[in-house]
């Protein structure tokens, strides 16, 4: 998912940042509001940043100028909504691009809007959606991060397939190629990712009872 540094053409660069730049915008005034309402959530919060961190860096190359892992992202989006997720994914990118030359600063939008912004929404629309219907936590929140990790990777076939159209078969044809590379290894990471976040959540609810009931998980709004 992390296109890397250099490899988008610059128009698309600047337009995948401007379009994500006014949702983390957002996502940190909510994130700042979060806090102060609710300090006794900061480790939560820092929690749920580390585990994008973690899971994000166990990264496997792909021959599509960017690579396949687990986001990390569906539980923090499921716990503290999409908004603030994006916040922890863009921090968790950009200290990536810095850090570990995962990604890169041109590519950033394009990695933000993917991995922070629709990942998250996906995994939080799918977590509520199920827990309204009455699914069990672990289980919708599988189900959240899971999709939410397929979602990221729909995107970013796409984000590639308009910088890098087919020359026969253009945008359509150019993302079917660069979705059939990312299948063949983020299908079982997702699967896998959704797995090790139900685990998580369970020793969450076990553990920090009452952060959990803070954030009033059926509750969490957008």
């Amino acid at each position: 998912m992390h296109i890397m540094e250099g490899f988008l053409p610059v128009g698309h660069a600047v337009a995948w940042t401007a379009v994500s730049a006014p949702v983390v915008a957002y996502g940190s005034w909510r994130l700042i509001r979060t806090v102060r309402q609710n300090p006794e959530l900061k480790l939560l919060l820092a929690a749920s940043g580390a585990y994008v961190f973690i899971l994000s860096a166990l990264k496997i190359p792909s021959v599509t100028g960017s690579c396949s892992h687990p986001t990390g992202t569906g539980l923090a989006a499921s716990l503290f909504g999409p908004w603030i997720a994006a916040v922890l994914g863009t921090i968790v990118l950009l200290f990536q691009a810095l850090l570990l030359a995962h990604g890169g600063l041109t590519t950033l939008g394009a990695n933000v809007f993917s991995m922070a912004i629709v990942g998250p929404i996906v995994a939080w629309s799918l977590f509520r959606g199920l827990r309204g219907a009455g699914v069990a936590g672990a289980v919708a929140i599988f189900f959240a991060a899971a999709l939410g990790d397929l979602a990221t990777y729909v995107v970013t076939s796409f984000q590639l397939a308009a910088a890098f159209p087919d020359p026969v078969s253009g945008f359509w044809g150019a993302s079917a190629k660069f979705l059939s590379v990312f299948a063949l290894t983020q299908i079982p990471l997702a699967i896998s990712e959704g797995l090790l976040t139900a685990i998580v959540y369970n020793l969450l609810q076990r553990y920090s009872g009452r952060e959990m009931s803070v954030l009033k998980l059926r509750m969490a709004g957008v």
